[in-house]
């Protein structure tokens, strides 16, 4: 994600911020230039407007500290782009509730930002009941499990995933590497997004060429894997082991990464990082100088290129702080061919990359 700051006094700020902590401005996202907003108060009754004069209100979500994304007055919509894809929520009166709530929104904000930057088509299931995107997040209740996952554009998210101490069991129970609120979303949207650009296009055929027959039993397959049935020596052509057990969950996860990937250059590019190593000798692929944002970049080699000396280095960083690596994965051969698929599918979206 790109680097923000307060348009009032200049100094940096989050993505989430509605205050800026310097100088105590209010902020909001505008989800129409993916920037965020200097907001002035004019007064009893009258509406915020930002620096140049146009007149907002929060999203209602906002009462809630659960959004501070930004609404032109003129529309009569209450909750804003990220917002109204909501169906359904936990109970905000049970603390606990709200605040693993807050936290599920965080993530699925950032992954409306990825989704608004290259234009990806979307609509609301309210709008579009047969084929538009919709958010679940609802608490397990004893005789009711909740399993995480996607159906029909509905992306249903237990809200223990959002509790660190939970998602650090399942993950231990699941035998993964990685487990996170925003890396659920990136996966998750990757199932909505196989619908939209793979299922009956002209990508099919090549979908099925990199990631195999989708059409072998997804139940089957799934009981094999998690039975830890499935073929061994899986790393050599998946990016992780649950993306070895069907292509439906093989393109899921390679989508997830490719968001990854994308998403931390750009906040890389936006800090203007460079990678030097300052090694004896001179080791391929270890520097070179991000120039260039990689949501906008085309050329699929110049963002894997700038990817493995960056992970490396986020790797390493995290290891001299005691921590678990960044990103605990290895790009192979055929993971590449994967992610350039992704990278491919994505750029031929016609409407393109929406600048920041």
């Amino acid at each position: 994600m790109k680097l923000f700051q307060c348009k009032h006094c200049l100094q940096p700020a989050y993505f989430e911020n509605t205050k800026c902590s310097h100088c105590s401005t209010l902020l909001g996202f505008d989800p129409e230039i993916l920037d965020l907003m200097a907001l002035f108060e004019q007064g009893s009754g009258a509406p915020m407007i930002d620096s140049a004069g146009n007149p907002f209100r929060y999203c209602l979500n906002r009462q809630h500290e659960g959004c501070n994304w930004l609404i032109p007055m003129a529309s009569d919509d209450r909750y804003c782009k990220a917002c109204v894809l909501n169906q359904i929520i936990p109970d905000l009166s049970n603390p606990a509730y709200k605040k693993r709530w807050q936290t599920i929104e965080n993530a699925k904000h950032r992954l409306l930002y990825a989704i608004l930057r290259w234009n990806l088509p979307f609509s609301s299931k309210a709008l579009n009941p047969s084929s538009g995107l919709g958010f679940e997040f609802k608490a397990a209740e004893e005789n009711e499990p909740v399993i995480t996952g996607h159906a029909s554009g509905i992306i249903t998210m237990n809200i223990a995933e959002a509790d660190d101490v939970e998602r650090a069991m399942a993950k231990k129970q699941m035998d993964e590497v990685y487990r996170t609120v925003l890396g659920h979303f990136r996966h998750e949207i990757g199932h909505y997004f196989w619908d939209v650009f793979i299922s009956g296009s002209d990508n099919l055929s090549d979908f099925r060429d990199l990631f195999g027959d989708e059409r072998v039993s997804y139940q089957q397959a799934l009981e094999k894997h998690y039975q830890k049935s499935g073929s061994n020596g899986w790393q050599k052509n998946y990016i992780s082991a649950y993306a070895s057990s069907h292509p439906w969950e093989d393109w899921a996860e390679t989508w997830a990464h490719y968001l990854h990937i994308v998403d931390t250059l750009e906040t890389a590019y936006s800090f203007g990082l460079s990678l030097a190593p300052r090694l004896p000798k001179d080791v391929p692929l270890m520097s070179g100088s991000i120039t260039k944002d990689a949501y906008c970049c085309t050329d699929f080699e110049q963002i894997i290129d700038q990817w493995i000396p960056l992970s490396l280095a986020l790797n390493s960083l995290n290891r001299s702080m005691g921590l678990q690596d960044s990103y605990p994965f290895v790009i192979n051969p055929e993971v590449k061919l994967k992610l350039a698929f992704v990278h491919q599918v994505i750029q031929a979206w016609s409407p393109g990359f929406r600048s920041s």
